[in-house]
């Protein structure tokens, strides 16, 4: 007698939120502080490596959450496609614990190198867990700053939803976490000067109040002496409904209903409950 699958229930999504958001991280901020400690690779290497991190991210909680790994998509979802708003704050403080967790690894492996070049644990090493304005050293404040999350982000929501509109042309093969990333590679090479594309409050946050807990006494201000820790999280929250929105308004309500396909077109989904929405209704990202 062949048993039903077990749904995940909330507990195992926060599981795959916060084991995906933690896998993304230690990529992230690892490549990093590899290139402004030890000196190795470059700007490329890290829009690949964050980009990568977001792939196998999504590889390892997809099939269970979705795989949001940010809140700016899950909020994006809850408002444009039903996704259940009682799992906003939940999926919200999984994904910031999972990228707590996994600066805090960073943070202790590379804890010689950074203490080596940055004794003081200052603005120079700073930017190696969470984002600065112009990156700690062009000529851009706040302002610019959450001006450039607002748009990066609201690309990133408005791709991810072109990818994974099941009645859009999504990637076949399970091939949506792989264009995701190289999504999020784009927005590093191309959006990554003004702010550091975080595009991801979660992403931000969770190394920020790590490296602040771990001795970077500035880490919630920026290098003019002034907050910035709430750019990279309101930015991004908002740009994410912006780019939602106008995914609706430009593509969505113009493709046809999902009954409406032709067989076979679909890809194969998780597991999902009748009860409501699946989470997995898309992928996430970084930042």
């Amino acid at each position: 007698m062949t048993r039903p699958m077990r749904l995940p229930g909330l507990l195992g999504e926060l599981a795959a939120e916060f084991a995906g958001t933690l896998i993304l991280i230690l990529f992230g901020v690892g490549v990093v502080a590899q290139v402004v400690a030890g000196g190795i690779g470059d700007h490329d290497s890290i829009a690949w490596a964050w980009g990568l991190g977001v792939t196998l991210g999504v590889y390892v909680a997809g099939r269970i959450s979705g795989a949001h790994l940010n809140p700016a998509v899950t909020l994006a979802l809850a408002v444009f496609k039903g996704f259940a708003w009682r799992k906003v704050l939940p999926y919200a403080l999984a994904q910031t614990a999972g990228a707590f967790v996994a600066a805090l690894l960073v943070r202790w492996n590379y804890s010689e190198v950074l203490a080596k070049v940055d004794p003081g644990h200052t603005i120079k090493t700073q930017g190696v867990f969470s984002t600065l304005p112009g990156n700690g050293e062009l000529p851009v404040g706040q302002w610019g700053g959450l001006r450039d999350q607002i748009i990066g982000t609201a690309i990133l929501l408005f791709v991810i939803l072109a990818l994974t509109d099941l009645r859009n042309s999504p990637p076949a093969a399970n091939l949506t976490p792989v264009v995701v990333g190289l999504l999020v590679v784009a927005i590093g090479m191309a959006w990554g000067t003004n702010a550091g594309y975080a595009i991801n409050p979660a992403r931000d946050f969770g190394p920020r109040l790590a490296s602040f807990l771990t001795g970077y006494h500035t880490a919630f201000l920026d290098q003019y002496g002034d907050p910035y820790f709430w750019v990279p999280i309101v930015g991004p929250l908002l740009g994410g409904l912006l780019g939602a929105a106008l995914y609706q308004l430009f593509i969505g309500r113009f493709l046809p209903a999902e009954d409406a396909l032709e067989p076979g077109r679909l890809p194969t989904q998780p597991e999902t409950s009748p009860a409501e929405t699946s989470p997995a209704e898309t992928s996430p990202a970084k930042g």
